[in-house]
């Protein structure tokens, strides 16, 4: 338990929060909310030890804490290693073991392997592996040292040694940060089975939804705790506001204005899943729109005039920087003037180099492009921000792109943005990513282009920056091509979704609920596929006399590395105790004996039969058949409880979904808070659905993890 007492917070002489008094229990996961600078990070550092606070107290047990480090690590030893280097446990206790060989003192060396086995030592590789497996390495970063890798990547090796290391209290700063949708839907799982308190600053409204039970917002000085996530503790903080706002008629405005273009968008809307996800959307944006009205960020785009249409047009496209080295392949694809389109795919699948060839910014390798002459595009890339002159100010870098227009006007569309009075015109180098961010989507809107094209625009954005965006991308009735992993932007602003998968993109028919059921399907089928191999692997070790212990990297046929080096050793994510135990257990076998020496058995049997008679061989194969026949009737009977209780839990999971959504359709209502104790009541209800939800699918993926164990023996 962490209790607050009367705590004030400042950083550099500036109040951040004052008069705080709290409680955090054991195992709630905690969003800390607030804007960029409110001092979301100054209290993991108070919690780490590195700040103090101006007054009050923490009262912090003898907690094992973790944080993620914010800093690109620097090593010459392989990811698996470096992760297995994080718990200091099972660094000493390694240490131990060879002081204690190099005496030759056998005692000593009992007492290490005993601490060596207390600090997890048989199952340590495995874990690292499949650590890094979940979080998107492949071979090509496994077979690098840690120097080698990208910033990207060494950032996904500093949250691996986070959660390589037994701890009491996480402290997590933007974790979803360099991380594909697939590995984020893997990290929630596994921060939900995480026993250790948790403190998560993220601006990542989905991942803290799903995540979080508990939030801290920092808002107007003071620290507050509400119940549930990102969204939750949004519409308490929005029924607040609208109390207070009430009468406020720029509010009233912005209301009539919402529903002027929900109005217009639901004339339009097919009955497709993701265009009503996007109708639900916009009807939300009118419920929490009093609480908008305060977050001082409020923009949006121009309103194109009548464009060409088509706008693209792709035949047998192949997209890449060379023709050895080709990354997309296109079929067909047509771009139309009302399009509104995601592109999903995991980090790495090619969807910058996808978007660059179809706006011209890359040459296609082969293939038919053709783009409308008068196409006017918009195009912001994941890197603009470093192409800003750190020297300018904002004000600088927008007459840059406008010489001719007056000062006021500038500012006066600055502010928009958050860059009013004096800070439209600091230099920009100081400022943080999030500015910068913001920066580049003013010089992008002032241009007022007709085409959208975004890649990953929420990258550093703090929650009222990415909410301002999705509000104006909404209301921009032009064409729009959006590369992101932030869910609630995608279900806000796009129509449909394509999918960049093997090297090829094709339109992908469902929305994201969709799209994570399929990435867990594929990420399943590779777990078996890896297991499969693995196996055959194991098997002709045992024929050729070979083996390997747990702590030793392996070589196969391929000239690949086993799962101590690379991962793929039972690679689901939430296998880690049982590849653990695999890859822990000496498995070294003998010519001749074993599975090995069972499979040269029956081949000699066969050879035998066939020599003494046919009636022997007919004898066996019925005998085989019989045993198979009996094989597969207790695989059946071991099969059926499981799969049993996996459809009870599917129903109920059901059940709870549909309350769900209709609390979640009541709370949205117009008059849903005019009742504050029958809202309040909803609003408690729902976060026990929540809670209920999450435990039930704990429980699916455990009886999942039972069947898949039943089905590999």
């Amino acid at each position: 338990m962490i209790r607050f007492d009367n705590l004030s917070l400042a950083r550099a002489g500036r109040p951040l929060f004052g008069n705080a008094s709290l409680i955090i229990n054991p195992g709630e996961r905690v969003a800390l909310i607030g804007a960029n600078g409110s001092g979301k990070s100054s209290l993991l550092a108070l919690l780490r030890g590195d700040l103090s606070p101006e007054q009050g107290n923490v009262d912090l047990p003898k907690l094992r804490i973790a944080w993620l480090a914010q800093h690109a690590p620097q090593a010459s030893i392989n990811p698996v290693r470096f992760v297995m280097n994080a718990d200091a446990a099972l660094v000493a206790a390694e240490a131990a073991i060879r002081q204690a060989e190099a005496n030759g003192n056998g005692e000593a060396m009992g007492e290490a392997y005993a601490h060596w086995i207390d600090a997890g030592g048989p199952s340590a590789e495995a874990r690292a592996a499949e650590l890094l497996d979940g979080l998107g390495f492949g071979q090509a970063q496994l077979s690098r040292t840690v120097n080698e890798l990208s910033g990207g990547w060494k950032m996904r090796l500093n949250l691996a040694c986070v959660l390589m290391v037994p701890s009491d209290l996480l402290l997590l700063d933007e974790p979803t940060n360099h991380l594909d949708l697939d590995a984020v839907l893997w990290l929630e799982r596994q921060l939900m089975r995480h026993p250790a308190i948790q403190l998560i600053v993220s601006h990542d409204r989905d991942f803290l939804d799903r995540v979080a039970t508990t939030s801290l917002v920092i808002e107007d000085g003071t620290l507050n705790r509400y119940p549930g996530g990102y969204t939750a503790s949004e519409n308490i903080r929005a029924e607040r506001a609208a109390q207070r706002e009430r009468e406020r008629r720029e509010q009233q405005a912005r209301i009539e204005h919402l529903n002027r273009f929900i109005a217009r968008f639901r004339a339009k809307a097919t009955k497709a899943r993701q265009a009503q996800s996007r109708l639900k959307a916009l009807e939300r944006m009118e419920t929490i729109a009093p609480l908008r009205a305060t977050r001082g960020i409020d923009f949006d785009f121009a309103q194109p005039p009548e464009g060409p249409d088509p706008l693209i047009r792709a035949e047998h496209l192949v997209c890449g920087h060379s023709p050895q080295q080709p990354v997309v392949t296109l079929p067909e694809l047509i771009v139309r003037r009302g399009a509104r389109i995601g592109i999903l795919g995991r980090n790495g699948t090619g969807k910058t180099t996808l978007i660059r060839t179809l706006i011209g910014d890359l040459a296609p390798v082969s293939g038919d492009l053709t783009r409308a002459a008068t196409l006017d595009t918009g195009y912001l890339a994941q890197e603009q921000i470093e192409d800003l002159r750190p020297d300018d100010s904002p004000l600088q870098h927008l007459a840059r792109q406008a010489p001719q227009e007056r000062e006021q006007v500038l500012r006066g569309f600055l502010g928009a943005f958050g860059f009013s009075g004096d800070d439209a015109l600091r230099p920009t180098g100081p400022m943080s990513g999030g500015e910068k961010t913001r920066l580049c989507l003013a010089l992008l809107a002032w241009e007022k282009p007709g085409f959208l094209v975004l890649d990953e625009p929420t990258n550093h954005l703090d929650a009222n920056t990415r909410d301002a965006l999705a509000d104006a991308l909404a209301e921009f009735e032009g064409p729009l091509l959006l590369v992101s992993h932030d869910r609630y932007l995608l279900r806000s602003t796009v129509d449909e979704f394509w999918l960049v998968d093997n090297g090829v993109l094709r339109p992908f028919d469902g929305d994201l609920d969709d799209y994570a059921q399929w990435l867990q399907k594929e990420r399943s089928s590779k777990a078996a596929a890896d297991a499969a191999t693995q196996g055959s692997a194991g098997k002709g070790s045992a024929a050729s006399g070979t083996g390997r212990t747990g702590g030793t990297a392996t070589t196969n046929s391929t000239g690949g590395t086993s799962a101590a080096a690379g991962g793929h050793a039972g690679s689901h994510p939430d296998h880690h105790e049982r590849s653990g135990e695999r890859a822990g257990t000496t498995t070294a076998s003998t010519p001749g004996m074993g599975q090995s020496g069972h499979a040269t058995g029956i081949t000699a049997g066969n050879s035998a039969g066939s020599t003494a008679g046919g009636s022997t061989g007919s004898t066996n194969r019925a005998s085989d058949r019989r045993e198979r026949a009996q094989q597969r009737a207790a695989l059946a009977a071991r099969r059926k409880p499981i799969e049993q209780a996996i459809r009870k839990i599917e129903q109920q999971m059901e059940q709870l979904q549909a309350r769900a959504d209709e609390i979640d359709q009541a709370l949205a209502a117009p008059d849903a808070f005019s009742d504050r104790a029958a809202a309040t009541a909803l609003q408690r209800e729902r976060a026990q659905i929540g809670t209920d939800l999450e435990a039930l699918e704990n429980d699916w993926l455990e009886q999942q993890e039972r069947l898949e164990a039943v089905e590999r023996e």
